[in-house]
Formats: structure tokens, sequence, C-alpha cells
């Protein structure tokens, strides 16, 4: 059985329904939270009620206490400099796992406005998207988009200029330049690197929270311990409890 912490600061009823949907045989829940009274505790969901659920989820992460962690409603900023801190890493490298409506899952990164603004940066978000891709069973092609068909040259310098850098980042990753063509790329490839941090959210969102898509969350793929992001925007967290479980393993 593997044991998974959630963060609940907001909603802890539906972080509690949630964990209790996902929780099994196989997959132990402790709510971290500082409200009580949401809900039973039974033999596969507990809670931890602390002043301060932050800074004991991540705390009880690294000491091993815990399997893995989904950061659940807890505020992103907070949650995630902290887990940085403790973890002594510059920056966290996230990829988020999606689901199209009609079942395709693959993954989509950089989903962080402040993730994937060089080359550099979009290469090694692709090549750990290979590795996380290949421990998930989903496809480890990679389908680099950019601001425009590639028809499109020469109708806008801005353009011309995110053409040219998928074409390149395409033949640095081995990935092939699927242009704007978002559509195709989630439906052809495993792996989809957007432009840059801002434009991977802004697809995560439409994807998600405006369309009929599916989030699994979006683990951290530079750390040494497992942790799914997830949005608060989210209505459900049973598909990162259970991404996370497996990704413990």
């Amino acid at each position: 059985m593997r044991t998974i912490g959630i963060g609940a600061l907001e909603d802890l009823t539906r972080v509690y329904e949630a964990s209790r949907k996902a929780a099994s045989d196989n997959l132990f829940v402790i709510i971290y939270t500082t409200q009580e009274g949401a809900g039973e505790e039974n033999e596969y969901v507990h809670f931890h009620i602390s002043p301060d659920p932050i800074h004991a989820l991540i705390n009880s992460l690294l000491k091993g206490e815990i399997d893995g962690a989904v950061r659940g409603t807890l505020p992103s900023g907070d949650t995630l400099r902290s887990l940085r801190e403790a973890t002594a890493t510059a920056s966290l490298e996230r990829i988020a796992v999606l689901e199209t409506p009609e079942g395709k899952k693959f993954l989509l990164a950089p989903v962080g406005i402040d993730e994937g603004w060089t080359a550099s940066d979009k290469v090694s978000l692709a090549k750990k998207g290979v590795a996380l891709a290949g421990r998930i069973g989903i496809d480890t092609t990679i389908g680099v988009l950019s601001g425009g068909r590639k028809s499109d040259v020469g109708r806008n310098p801005v353009v011309d200029r995110s053409l040219a850098e998928g074409e390149h980042l395409a033949e640095l990753t081995g990935g092939v330049h699927a242009g704007i063509l978002i559509e195709e790329a989630a439906n052809r490839y495993g792996i989809v690197i957007a432009p840059d941090g801002i434009s991977g959210n802004l697809i995560f969102r439409t994807l998600v929270l405006l369309g009929s898509g599916r989030s699994h969350g979006a683990p951290v793929v530079n750390i040494d311990v497992t942790f799914v992001d997830t949005s608060r925007a989210s209505d459900n967290y049973e598909n990162a409890l259970r991404l996370a479980a497996e990704l413990s393993d």
C-alpha cells in the first residue's frame, strides 16, 4: 500500500470526497489541513491537523513518512516555494498529465508562467517528459508547438521567430515541429512542448477548465521525491492521488 498526502487549506470537503473515492487497499490518503470535521476517518483516509499544513506536508514527504504528496488546495506560490527551499532546488520543473475529452492522454510542458523560457529549459523538460511518459505508459513521441503554421513565415516577425525556435527545438529534442496545431499535436504525440509557460498554462486551463478535458496533475520532475502539483480550480483530485501513488512505486 502507498501512503499519499494531500493538502487542503480551502474546500476541505471537496478534498475529502476525492480522497475517499481514490483510497483503496493499495492507496492510503492523509489529508493535511488546519480544519476539523470535514468527514469521518476510516481505514483508508486520515487527517493530519496542523497550523501550517504546507510545512507539515512537505516535512512528512522529505522524512519518508508518506510516499508522495499532492498539493490539493494549498496555495501555489507558498507551497512551491517551500518545496523548492526544502529540496534545495533552484527552480521546479513541472509536466502536466492531461487527457482529451476522447480519452487520449498526453504530457504538456511548460505549464508554469515562469517556466520554459529558454531552449535549454524546454529541452530539459522534453527529456524528463520522455522518462515520465515511459513510467506511466504514455507514448514518448514529442510534438513541439510554435506561434503559427509553417506556411505563415513572413506574415509577422514575432511569428517568424517562434517558428524558427520551434524548428530548432524539434531538432534538439528529436521531436516534430507541429506549429500552432495544438489540436493535432495533442492527439498525435505523447509529449507536447508549448512555446513558453504562459501559452502552456493557457492550453492547460482552456482544456481542463473551459473544455471537457481532464487533468491528472503535474508531477515535479527534477526532485527526488514524488510531488504532484494541482490547480485549486480543479474539481477532481482523485486522478492526482492515483498518479502520485503510481509514481511513488
